[in-house]
């Protein structure tokens, strides 16, 4: 744990141009990508941080070369066409959920025996509906402890393909991970999903990636989606775009304060769905421009407030409960049921620190409703969830005595956060 550190209220309305690192989620897909393709990738504009060195690490432990320059932002992997000199390892892939989820399945395509393991929250959040899914596709994969979370155990053979049927409203990281491997099983493969689909942009994202590197998905909707056997990535020169995750959180202080705000490399062709946090922005009084190189918002003079489902944008769930208590009116958010199974509980960890900030706040089965209020100094536990910290620093920049526990937790995807956040004030 790392000493809580005070957030100093804002004297002015900033006027800025925030520079944001690259995609954390993209960045993941692109590394497991590049080591699965054939041939060497080039990964230019990378996020260097907890998560992505999990899933680096793991790759290196695996024998696979990956060469950085955090200088540059640059990842050089040297991919084997899906096979990986290492036939037994012990990979701690600690918080990162998508190095869990997607090493998981791409580690069941190639031979070998592995254990997957994490950090004590990592062994809390399910998998289960994955494995099954991967079990239906020929792996054999199960939980160490059999109680559906990590430690995962793999002894792969390889995939045999076939058609798989796995749940879509417990992360859409499930999907993901099914995609990401598919290319490299014997047969076609067919995922079929059961219930909604949650966080339906993040697939795309990986389809996305994918596509980039050579593969394509025949899709039906969001029910039905086919990867032809034969295909294979190819290594490939790859620009990651910065990280609109994290690019949010300087958005809502433009709205928060009455600032403008602008980042540069998010525009309009972005694949990244949590760019839309600006339309919600817009909904509440602020001024938005979107151009195909940058995104800027202008805060309003006053906050209004809104409901809003955010299945789509989840990440964004606790920076809107952030800006909440200074709108004019309530704020509800909806359908987000899933991040209780997050880093945190986020709906609950939300509601607990709303309230220990003085504010009116109903914990709901899938969100929030929070009332404006006066917001009263206080001590925000972090819970080591890194958009827990984020996000409520924002209350920093309007109310004083706001401090922050564990501000290193931030790590996990945006290491220099609180030093960017500085450059609101020059």
């Amino acid at each position: 744990m790392s000493a809580a550190i005070e957030i100093r209220p804002l004297e002015r309305a900033p006027d800025a141009v925030i520079a944001v690192p690259g995609s954390k989620s993209i960045t993941n897909r692109a590394l497991l990508i590049a080591a699965l393709a054939q041939g060497r990738s080039t990964l230019v504009g990378a996020l260097f941080s907890d998560d992505t060195d999990a899933m680096a690490s793991a790759w290196r432990t695996l024998g696979i070369s990956v060469a950085e320059d955090r200088a540059a932002a640059r990842f050089v992997v040297d991919g084997q066409g899906g096979s990986w000199p290492v036939d037994a390892a012990d990979l701690n892939v600690r918080g990162a959920g998508t190095a869990m989820r997607f090493l998981s399945a791409a580690l069941c395509a190639g031979r070998g025996r592995y254990r997957l393991d994490g950090d004590a929250r990592m062994r809390q959040r399910p998998i289960q509906d994955l494995l099954e899914a991967l079990a239906q596709l020929g792996a054999r994969v199960y939980c160490e402890h059999d109680n559906g979370c990590p430690p995962v155990v793999i002894e792969a053979e390889g995939l045999a393909g076939g058609t798989a049927t796995v749940a879509g409203d417990k992360s859409s990281q499930f999907l993901s991970a099914l995609l990401l491997a598919a290319p490299y099983a014997r047969a076609d493969v067919t995922i079929v999903i059961r219930g909604a689909l949650i966080a339906r942009p993040y697939v795309d994202m990986t389809l996305g990636v994918m596509a980039d590197f050579g593969v394509h998905c025949e899709r039906a909707g969001d029910r039905h989606f086919t990867i032809r056997a034969g295909r294979r990535y190819q290594g490939r020169a790859y620009t990651i775009e910065p990280d609109a995750s994290a690019a949010h959180y300087f958005l809502a202080a433009a709205a928060l304060s009455g600032g403008r705000v602008r980042i540069n490399g998010l525009g309009t062709h972005s694949m990244q769905g949590d760019v839309r946090f600006a339309e919600i922005l817009a909904a509440m009084g602020a001024t938005v421009k979107r151009a195909p190189d940058f995104i800027e918002v202008c805060g309003p003079a006053e906050l209004k407030g809104v409901d809003v489902d955010m299945n789509d944008i989840s990440d964004t769930v606790l920076t809107l409960a952030a800006l909440a208590p200074f709108a004019r009116t309530p704020v509800r958010i909806r359908n987000v049921a899933h991040i209780r199974l997050q880093e945190s509980d986020r709906l609950h960890v939300a509601a607990t620190e709303l309230q220990r900030l003085g504010v009116s706040v109903s914990e709901l089965q899938d969100g929030l409703e929070i009332r404006p209020g006066t917001v009263q100094p206080a001590t925000v536990e972090t819970y080591n969830d890194h958009r827990v910290a984020m996000a409520f620093a924002l209350i920093g920049l309007r109310v004083r005595g706001v401090r922050i526990a564990d501000p290193a937790c931030v790590a996990k995807t945006f290491p220099d956060y609180f030093a960017r956040l500085e450059q609101l004030r020059q």
